[in-house]
């Protein structure tokens, strides 16, 4: 019984044992992963405008309008439920998220990028691909992103890692000249003309005002009025029935004091309706008045709002296996027309063109460019030990804009896009691929486009859910119920 006793007991020590080491193990594991993000050190960092996650080298590298800001490594779908490749976009944040598939799983920082479930959310890095097809981040590095970041943010996943390279072509679009100085002007205009309608709105309730106390002021002297024109009535039936000489004299000097006061009610009474009659009219005039500077107000107000919104990034996708152009604004569909594209026959590759910042006094736009390549196995994204092409200092190698050119040289962009993109801003994007819209593009999405020759088991079998559509799981009874 003893050495029974003593055996559980060096068994139990044992376990203590190789937990604490496991513990160590983690705790080194993740110390490892929050030293190797990196921050831009020889400038100050502006807005995230990009996410490119390269799924051979599991890593993400944030960068702005001038170049990378932030790097850290990431952990992305295991085999059979592999992060899919291709473009996205961020459309919903949740500082506290917990998984609607996978047993209630913390995701904090979660960043979604489509509405079946893939997402970007601090997790733990293995350091090799681990999850179900979201992208893990350490978990600092995800809560210090999700501050900087906002809904829209291009998010490209890559089979390998890529950057993004500056490029300029008639074919990208250019801003309309003073497009920013109309919106500023046009938004001045809508206060001014608010702030006209408040003062024409005030007059009206002043006149309201007055107009009533008149109607209380007839009303009181009608009500006067009837009730001494009651107290003649009395008089006069008094005298008619008076027999002294000194009950006559009573009756008669009661007449008079009556049919005098309603001589004077009737007096303040026409005047009183003298005085209602303007006020009427300058109630009539100051309502007028208040309504037509309230349809002023909304007709500034509308335009005011169209034009901002004209002024926000607008995304053009073009598809040679559809022969289609589509554009959306805001998560919104608001073109979609045949396009014309040279040799439809021939690959012409996935570009995705960005707007990053105006030039030019604000007359020109400067555009990046990132290229992507399709084809590769789960087995070349898995293996990091077998290296990325890389410049100095671990720099994805950045390729010559060529095959990007080539793209818009073969597409004959519509007049109407053309006056759509001329209101274009920087974040704005322009994107030519072989491939055709994702189902994923939908309610409450910018396009997402996956790469046909890469593994998408992390996207296959989820299930779309339109945006507004919420999937909630009670923590204790995991009982699963909608609410819209």
């Amino acid at each position: 019984m003893n050495d029974d006793l003593s055996i559980a007991g060096v068994a139990f020590a044992a376990g203590l044992a190789v937990l604490a080491v496991a513990g160590d193990h983690a705790a080194a594991r993740s110390a490892r992963t929050e030293s190797s993000v990196e921050f831009v050190q020889s400038r100050i960092a502006g807005e995230p405008t990009m996410a490119i996650v390269s799924l051979r080298d599991q890593r993400v590298t944030i960068y702005d309008a001038t170049g990378w800001i932030l790097r850290a490594p990431v952990s992305s779908g295991q085999k059979g439920r592999e992060t899919p490749a291709g473009i996205f976009s961020v459309i919903q944040k949740e500082a506290e998220h917990y998984s609607n598939l996978y047993d209630d799983a913390y995701m904090p920082h979660m960043q979604r990028i489509t509405w079946s479930g893939i997402a970007l959310h601090g997790g733990p890095l293995p350091g090799y691909p681990a999850s179900h097809g979201c992208i893990r981040l350490p978990y600092d590095f995800a809560a210090r992103l999700f501050d900087l970041t906002r809904l829209g943010m291009r998010v490209i996943v890559a089979p390998t890692d890529v950057t993004p390279i500056e490029i300029a072509h008639p074919a990208l679009f250019m801003p309309k000249p003073g497009a920013d100085a109309l919106a500023a002007k046009r938004a001045a205009e809508a206060e001014d003309v608010a702030s006209k309608a408040a003062t024409a709105k005030h007059a009206a309730v002043t006149a309201s005002r007055d107009a009533a106390q008149a109607r209380m002021a007839i009303r009181i002297s009608e009500n006067l009025k009837r009730r001494m024109e009651e107290q003649l009535a009395v008089a006069e039936k008094a005298l008619a029935s008076a027999v002294s000489d000194k009950q006559k004299e009573r009756a008669t000097e009661a007449r008079a004091k009556a049919a005098a006061r309603v001589e004077e009610l009737q007096a303040k009474l026409a005047a009183a309706n003298a005085e209602l009659q303007p006020k009427l009219n300058a109630l009539a005039a100051a309502r007028e008045f208040a309504d037509t500077a309230e349809a002023a107000r909304i007709a500034a107000v509308q335009a005011a709002r169209e034009l901002a919104r004209a002024l926000q990034p607008v995304s053009v996708f073009i598809s040679r296996k559809t022969q289609h152009l589509y554009v959306r604004r805001a998560f919104e569909p608001i073109l979609e027309i045949p396009v014309a594209i040279q040799e439809p026959e021939r690959p012409i590759g996935t570009h995705v063109f960005t707007a990053t910042e105006r030039t030019n006094g604000e007359t020109g736009m400067r555009w990046s460019v990132i290229s992507l390549e399709g084809g590769r196995s789960h087995d070349d994204v898995v293996d990091r030990r077998a290296g990325a092409s890389r410049g100095p200092e671990g720099e994805p190698t950045a390729k010559e804009p060529s095959d990007a050119k080539t793209a818009l040289d073969r597409i004959v962009i519509p007049p109407e896009v053309l006056r759509i993109a001329e209101m274009a801003s920087p974040r704005s994007s322009l994107i030519i691929s072989d491939e055709e819209l994702s189902s994923e593009t939908g309610k409450g999405t910018d396009f997402v486009v996956l790469l046909s020759g890469e593994p998408q088991g992390g996207i296959a079998g989820r299930r779309y859910r339109p945006a507004g559509e919420v999937w909630y799981q009670r923590p204790r009874f995991r009982s699963p119920f909608f609410w819209r």
